[in-house]
């Protein structure tokens, strides 16, 4: 009887793995989608602007 628990237990764990590993992708393929906009918007901007309003790469000049 345990034998059939014990196997039903690591079906509904194998199941809840598989779901875990779908919701990681998707949100993987949002964060990606995502991020492209904001490069894309980033692009735009940069181009309206002449590359001098906001720009968070800054240019760092060495000393040595």
């Amino acid at each position: 009887m345990g034998a059939v628990v014990s196997c039903i237990v690591a079906i509904f764990r194998t199941i809840g793995a598989c779901l875990m590993a779908i919701v990681n992708g998707v949100a993987t393929v949002l964060q990606t989608i995502i991020g492209a906009i904001a490069g894309l918007f980033d692009i735009i901007i940069s181009c309206l602007t002449c590359g001098r309003g906001g720009s968070r790469r800054r240019r760092v000049t060495s000393t040595v």
